[in-house]
């Protein structure tokens, strides 16, 4: 897979993988509907048959999702304009293929350590590159800022994402290897 970065006019970087024809880029207050409904979609593969469909599809938890999304890209968007889009140390960043939302993840500061808080990716376009694609994009990022590592959690029964973190080079983490119903993985940025 062939990868080429280019700096736009505002200092987001975009990433071509031309295999598989996706583009990464930051997101934008228009994605969000489209965001929302992905991450719906993505929750309900690995949350069905182990919470009760209210808890991760009910109208409540839907505008609650809509909710977090909205607050991230307005913040985005707000250290976008004010130029500090890098110093913020978060992102939201969207994968499209042929033209078409794929993918999205967040990430962020989360008492001081860099956190994977989203990666989810449209179930339509599984096994097309669409994560990798954005988990290439979220590492650079973090190398280009000085990241040392980075944590995330992960659903413990969702073993794609489990399998995903550990070929992507995830490893569970030495001091609090669990959070509740999640397990809680490290991966070394430098």
């Amino acid at each position: 897979m062939d990868t080429h970065y280019n700096e736009t006019h505002d200092g987001t970087h975009i990433a071509t993988h031309t295999a598989t024809h996706t583009a990464t880029r930051l997101a934008a207050p228009a994605d969000l509907d489209a965001i929302a409904v992905l991450h719906a979609e993505a929750r309900a593969t690995y949350y069905r048959g182990h919470l009760p469909e209210d808890d991760f599809d009910g109208p409540a938890e839907r505008a609650r999702t809509r909710e977090g999304w909205a607050g991230a890209l307005t913040r985005q968007e707000q250290a976008r304009e004010q130029g500090q889009q890098r110093e913020r140390g978060a992102a939201v960043l969207c994968a499209e293929y042929g033209g078409a939302l794929a993918g999205v993840a967040a990430y962020g500061l989360i008492d001081t350590v860099m956190t994977l808080t989203q990666l989810h990716v449209s179930p339509a376009h599984w096994r097309h590159g669409i994560g990798t694609a954005l988990h290439t994009a979220c590492v650079a990022a973090w190398r280009e800022t000085g990241v040392k590592s980075a944590r995330l959690e992960v659903f413990e029964p969702n073993l794609r994402a489990r399998s995903f973190y550990e070929r992507h080079g995830w490893y569970p983490d030495p001091d609090t290897p669990r959070h509740d119903t999640h397990l809680v993985l490290r991966l070394t940025v430098a």
